[in-house]
């Protein structure tokens, strides 16, 4: 039972630690970009598809290029740790694994004060 646990423990900490992973559109498989949150199957593969074209010069070439991608949706996939040639997109804020996992244990700190 406890070696269950553990495992559990273990899978769940991998699995938050991929969650945050930069994925440049450049280099990235399937798998990988799926991974990104907002990017499904039919956008990576529309993203492979693409960049079988050629590689994306920056931002503005990948929204051009990628179907429904637009500014908003643009700011949230670079939010989420997608990247066009090792760059997030200018303006969207980049959340750092730091910041989230000690955001919430204050939280939790001030429900039990």
């Amino acid at each position: 039972m406890i070696k269950k646990l553990f495992l559990a423990i273990a899978a769940l900490a991998a699995s938050m630690s991929m969650a945050f992973a930069q994925v440049d559109v450049n280099k990235a498989d399937a798998a990988a970009l799926d991974s990104v949150k907002g990017v499904g199957p039919s956008m990576s593969k529309a993203i492979i598809d693409e960049r079988a074209k050629g590689e994306f010069k920056d931002w503005a070439d990948f929204q051009k290029r990628v179907k429904g991608v637009g500014d908003k949706r643009a700011a949230k996939l670079s939010e989420a740790g997608l990247q066009v040639n090792g760059k997030a997109k200018e303006g969207a804020a980049m959340a750092k694994p730091e910041e989230k996992a000690a955001a919430k244990p204050a939280k939790a700190a001030k429900a039990t004060s």
